[in-house]
């Protein structure tokens, strides 16, 4: 039997119900921090020039809005064949990186099917990544990208996807090499999935998340690494920012332009403890 991994945060990240979730997605879009317009997708070309985005992965009351604007980025590049989502494993199960090699992900929005064979590359090519299902099975920052993409593409796209346990500047370099030999001859976009600063007064959480912005945005990840201990900033994915900045690099990546950061107390108003949250596009 086909092994089809249910969603596991629907009706708490965000909605169940198909049609509650697509207005709720267009509410993020729509929002005074989102866009404030719908995605309008471009029509087929070989003309892409993004090869990754930064989003946040929090429920959808607190970061869709600023997870719009890449998602409105993404839809104006056009569609790629294959996609790779990268998180962060919160839940402590499976190796230091973890990749799905096979079988379809189930969202309210319908199911996408894993690439096998990019899978399986991956893996081959980076000694810290196994063949793992069980670090997916309850893990929501690969999950909640996916409801993004499906209202912009429908599921009629291929996909990876990836978590890491251990996120360090060695594992980060060993996957991303990985991933762009995996993708060099194919439509691809890489996908980072982090939250930044967790649980810090707002002004402290914007002080700390505008210094490791500049680290990002200097592509240097011995430097975005650096900035992270020296600062103690509580990131939840730097593994998978870093190696999709990595992976970037080598596939032509010239720049990376920050497209919105705003933290939770932005959106519900408690600005005591906040979580940061940033949409990045990264492009030829």
């Amino acid at each position: 039997m086909e092994r089809i991994r249910k969603s596991a945060v629907s009706g708490s990240f965000y909605e169940a119900d198909p049609e509650d979730l697509k207005k709720q997605i267009e509410w993020c879009f729509m929002h005074s921090i989102g866009p404030k317009e719908l995605p309008k997708l471009r029509e087929p070309s070989t003309s892409r020039r993004l090869i990754g985005i930064i989003s946040p992965h929090a429920g959808y009351m607190y970061s869709g809005p600023v997870a719009a604007h890449g998602y409105y980025k993404v839809a104006l590049d056009g569609k790629p064949d294959i996609i790779i989502i990268i998180g962060p494993n919160h839940t402590g199960y499976g190796p230091s990186i973890s990749v799905m090699s096979e079988g379809v992900w189930e969202t309210p929005l319908g199911k996408i099917r894993i690439d096998s064979t990019i899978a399986r590359k991956i893996i081959s090519g980076c000694k810290y990544a196994k063949d793992d299902y069980v670090a997916h099975i309850y893990e929501h920052s690969v999950e909640v990208q996916l409801p993004f993409l499906q209202y912009i593409f429908g599921s009629d796209f291929r996909f990876v996807p990836i978590v890491m346990m251990i996120q360090e500047v060695e594992t980060s370099e060993c996957l991303g090499n990985s991933i762009a030999k995996a993708v060099e001859n194919e439509n691809a976009l890489l996908i980072a999935s982090s939250d930044l600063t967790h649980y810090e007064p707002h002004e402290k959480a914007m002080k700390k998340d505008s210094i490791l912005i500049k680290s990002i945005l200097n592509m240097d990840i011995k430097e975005f690494f650096k900035t992270i201990y020296m600062y103690d900033i509580s990131a939840c994915g730097p593994g998978a920012i870093a190696s999709v900045i990595h992976a970037s690099k080598i596939l032509g990546a010239k720049n990376i332009t920050l497209l919105k950061y705003a933290t939770s107390g932005d959106v519900s108003g408690d600005k005591s403890h906040v979580v940061g949250y940033s949409s990045f596009a990264i492009e030829k």
